[in-house]
């Protein structure tokens, strides 16, 4: 197996040291591709000084699916990899990843979290969704296969969140599988894709944001069935009660609960406008308008 590793950064050089000392360490005959932009904390000289990296590429958006479509398209293995900028591969890593390819399409493992007094564990994730086993998989620790990540032409562009579970249920319609394998373990000090929010649409709530992208990928995958609108409400209804608590204690002022209900609303009904119009883009199962193959201008520079 000739693996890649591709690592998406922004502004994050610190934590991105620590990564790429963990793939030196646990992965060292990885190919390993790291995807920046557009940084303005020095990441891009650490990056050409480390030894573990073998390509970098400069990029000019702050959209995390367009690095890690840009890092996809410049690897040359046939296993390919993705971990985040502020994830730690552990010793066992590559040969969890190795084991869990061999007879799935693609592999994912757990996520530790430092908290205070230890870490917190990500276990499995699996939900069936109008007959598919839909297994999820963090975009932060996840392996395909080449003929994986062909056939999902790469991730949805489109998406500033929820990208890696718009592709699990993508590979679910494929029929392809994901296996979970514990020793394909990292360790997350924060949410990777955090800064990656896209720059035009900065003055979105996150509220927004998400709802925008659930909508979007439950239309793309689902159409127009009853499945759609009741995961979106059962969301919704989550979300609106846990608001409801901060603002009875004090912690968000009734107005701000107000305007984040708008930007639900408001966005839920653009997402799944747009995710309609995705799904009528492209044919099944790929249902990606927005991937690798779309785009060939997203690398500003390359250095080997």
């Amino acid at each position: 197996m000739d693996l890649s590793v591709v690592v998406p950064t922004l502004n994050a050089r610190d934590r991105l040291a620590a990564t790429l000392d963990s793939l030196g360490a646990h992965a060292p005959d990885a190919e390993v591709v790291v995807v920046n932009g557009p940084s303005a904390d020095g990441t891009s000289g650490l990056v050409r000084d480390h030894p573990a990296v073998d390509v970098l590429l400069e990029l000019s958006e702050r959209n995390v699916n367009a690095a890690r479509n840009a890092g996809l398209a410049a690897a040359t293995g046939d296993a390919l990899a993705l971990v985040g900028q502020a994830s730690c591969v552990r010793e066992g890593w590559t040969a969890a990843v190795r084991d869990g390819l061999a007879g799935s399409d693609a592999v994912t493992g757990p996520v530790h979290r430092d908290v205070a007094g230890g870490h917190t564990t990500e276990s499995v994730e699996r939900r069936r969704i109008r007959g598919r086993e839909v297994t999820y998989f963090a975009g932060g620790n996840v392996a395909l296969t080449r003929d994986a990540i062909e056939a999902l032409d790469g991730f949805d562009e489109y998406l500033e969140t929820g990208a890696a579970r718009d592709a699990a249920h993508r590979l679910a319609e494929m029929d392809r599988t994901v296996a979970w394998q514990p020793g394909m373990a990292v360790v997350r000090t924060e949410a990777d894709d955090v800064t990656h929010r896209v720059a035009a649409d900065a003055d979105v709530p996150l509220w927004g944001v998400k709802y925008r992208s659930l909508a979007y990928r439950l239309a793309k995958n689902y159409g127009v069935h009853p499945t759609v609108p009741y995961r979106i409400g059962r969301h919704a209804l989550t979300d609106a009660l846990r608001v409801a608590r901060d603002v009875l204690t004090g912690d968000e002022r009734p107005s701000e609960w107000a305007a984040d209900g708008r930007a639900v609303l408001q966005n839920t009904v653009r997402g799944a406008r747009d995710g309609l119009g995705a799904r009528r883009a492209d044919d099944p199962p790929r249902r990606n308008p927005n991937g690798i193959s779309q785009r060939m201008n997203r690398t500003l520079a390359r250095y080997d």
